[in-house]
């Protein structure tokens, strides 16, 4: 009965070397998208709030609309009024049908006037949320054009990157299988620590080529063996000897 090899603590290394150079490859590609897929998603959602506010203003517009036309509809309604009331007069028989005539016109005249103010004050009203509107429209087109833009560059670097990004995700999966979990975990919080993702990294020149410190020569020794794994005491990434990954330092 064959039995699995148990891996050392430098085929650990390897793997952990091995994911760290692969995760670098697709954070390189995150790099190429840059701010992108950030910008798209920030035009989509700005277009949407844009869209909203233009829609409730037009709601506005059309109601100081309909409240014009109540106004204009109530002055037509009063100059009938008074047409009516002005012929009475050439009928009436006596100075109170007279006095009560002249006021209902009087009063039929102060409701055009007010109707004439009202119109006044919301056609002042309803030009400036049209030229919020129009600006708002205008911004709108605009957006709209540079989510275009935004989304056909984009659109090019995923077709240049997908297939590679497909790539390297399945060699992703297949070496996060070898590596215990254990070791998984520290390997991700310590990616997720620093801006450049790097978890793992390489000595050079007795120095962590994480953070640059100076490494002590008794570390570097145990480093060089392979033999467990040595975290930087200044950075807390994984460090792994060249010599262990093929690298040549000058």
């Amino acid at each position: 009965m064959a039995t699995t090899k148990e891996q050392t603590v430098a085929d650990k290394l390897l793997d952990l070397y091995r994911l760290q150079t692969i995760d670098c490859k697709i954070d390189e590609i995150g790099i190429l998208k840059g701010a992108l897929p950030m910008e798209v998603s920030d035009l989509e959602d700005e277009i949407a709030g844009l869209e909203k506010r233009i829609s409730k203003n037009e709601e506005v517009l059309d109601e100081l609309d309909k409240e014009i036309s109540r106004h204009v509809g109530n002055i037509k309604t009063s100059e009938l009024h008074i047409e009516k009331y002005e012929k009475q007069l050439e009928s009436v028989k006596n100075n109170r049908e007279f006095d009560a005539l002249t006021k209902e016109i009087e009063l039929q005249r102060l409701e055009i006037l007010l109707s004439q103010k009202k119109i006044k004050e919301v056609t002042v009203t309803f030009e400036a949320k049209k030229e919020t509107i129009d600006a708002s429209h205008a911004r709108l087109s605009s957006k709209n054009k540079d989510l275009e833009l935004k989304k056909v560059e984009l659109e090019k670097i995923i077709t240049k990157t997908e297939k590679e990004e497909a790539k390297l995700a399945k060699e992703t999966e297949k070496v996060r299988k070898n590596i215990e979990e254990r070791l998984l975990k520290s390997y991700d919080k310590i990616r997720a620590r620093y801006k450049n993702g790097v978890a793992v990294a390489v000595v050079e020149r007795e120095s962590c080529g994480g953070c640059f410190n100076r490494i002590p020569p008794q570390v570097i020794i145990e480093i060089g063996t392979s033999k467990k794994v040595i975290g930087c005491e200044h950075c807390g990434r994984v460090l792994v000897g060249p010599e262990l990954v093929g690298i040549e330092v000058e």
